[in-house]
């Protein structure tokens, strides 16, 4: 299989672990590095081995770069992919693909016209907790899915993140910073939505950083910051999604799903492995389902590996624009449903992703 020629735009604190992942596959050749700080993207460059660091310019201008792996803060994404389809390559963006629909549709329509491809984080159901969790729910292992529960309950970021300010500001919150997790695993594993209902409520007007380097800092907030989306599924399936950044703590699981059979224990979709855990109405016990999948720890940057592999083959890819794109539309509709006070349609649909064969991507690796 050719190599496929990776840039990476944007260094910061999620580069590393993208970096890293992507090295371990043969058919990936990490090209070029780039970022709005030179000395940053030089640092990166030397610490994983990657032969170049250059202007953004520069590495949308190079050839061998045949996929744009946009990293850069939220704000930044639609802009970035917008101007690395314009420069013809590929895109693979973290999450969210954009802020909203109008920016998500506009990148969609792009990609279109230009004949390219475009990829999206999350990439943690490739992983082997959630491609478990699919191969139970396909095998029957809970009988037919009946309702799902989704909780992301936490007090925001500002007590450990070095920069928190955007998660409070427009394209944040804790739906548009955790959601798409949340999201992507249950469409993955249930399928896309036809409506949502939703509430939302910002309880803290300020925040205070505690954590270096600016501790004591006061971030004004700007989005709701405690959200509440009740979801129908296209194939009828109803469906809970809490997110909060004002929960101290909480003893909810993350996702559950029930069927006519038993009930599923999903693990936390920020995350690639597990526990799996699985009641059935047989045993009427809880037990820990083995993990069937490779890739249990921190392995962003598979999205990227099975774009590109999808690419050689000409086949479509998992982690897609479509996928992506649904997600901020619902997301979108969940505030559209608060504020109007009563339940939305979703206007798009997108496939449910196909599980990975197995071996499939350790196939690649060298």
């Amino acid at each position: 299989m050719k190599k496929t020629g990776i840039g990476i735009i944007g260094c910061g604190t999620i580069s590393g672990i993208y970096m890293r992942t992507m090295a371990q596959f043969r058919h990936l050749a990490r090209v070029a590095c780039a970022d709005k700080l030179a000395e940053r993207a030089a640092a990166q460059a030397q610490q994983f081995n990657i032969p170049k660091a250059v202007s953004v310019e520069e590495l949308l201008a190079d050839d061998s770069v045949d996929i744009v792996v946009n990293l850069t803060v939220p704000l930044a994404h639609a802009e970035v992919s917008r101007k690395a389809l314009a420069a013809g390559k590929h895109v693979y963006s973290e999450k969210p693909l954009a802020i909203d629909r109008q920016e998500g549709r506009a990148l969609l329509e792009l990609a279109a016209h230009k004949g390219l491809r475009i990829g999206c984080a999350p990439d943690t159901f490739l992983g082997a907790g959630l491609q478990t969790c699919r191969k139970l729910i396909d095998e029957g292992a809970i009988g037919e899915p009946v309702a799902c529960h989704a909780f992301m309950l936490c007090h925001g970021h500002e007590s450990w993140h070095p920069a928190p300010e955007f998660y409070y500001q427009r394209g944040g919150g804790p739906m548009r910073d955790m959601g798409p997790y949340y999201l992507t695993a249950l469409i993955f594993l249930l399928g896309p939505v036809a409506a949502v209902s939703g509430s939302a409520h910002t309880t803290f007007a300020e925040r205070i950083i505690t954590s270096a380097p600016k501790a004591g800092t006061v971030i004004p907030v700007e989005v709701p910051t405690h959200l509440v989306g009740l979801l129908e599924f296209s194939s009828g399936i109803p469906g809970v999604l809490v997110t909060s950044f004002d929960v101290w703590t909480s003893t909810l699981p993350r996702i559950e799903i029930y069927g006519t059979e038993g009930t599923l224990l999903v693990p936390d979709p920020n995350t690639f492995g597990g526990p799996v855990k699985l009641w059935r109405r047989q045993t009427r016990e809880w037990e820990e389902a083995p993990l069937s999948f490779p890739y249990e720890t921190n392995s962003r940057g598979l999205g990227v590996a099975e774009m590109a592999a999808a690419l050689a083959s000409g086949v479509p890819h998992r982690a897609s624009a479509d996928l992506a794109f649904h997600v901020i539309d619902i997301m979108d509709a969940v505030e559209d449903a608060a504020r109007a006070r009563r339940q939305v349609r979703i206007e798009s649909t997108c496939a449910r992703p196909e599980p990975l064969p197995a071996g499939f991507l350790k196939a690649l690796t060298s």
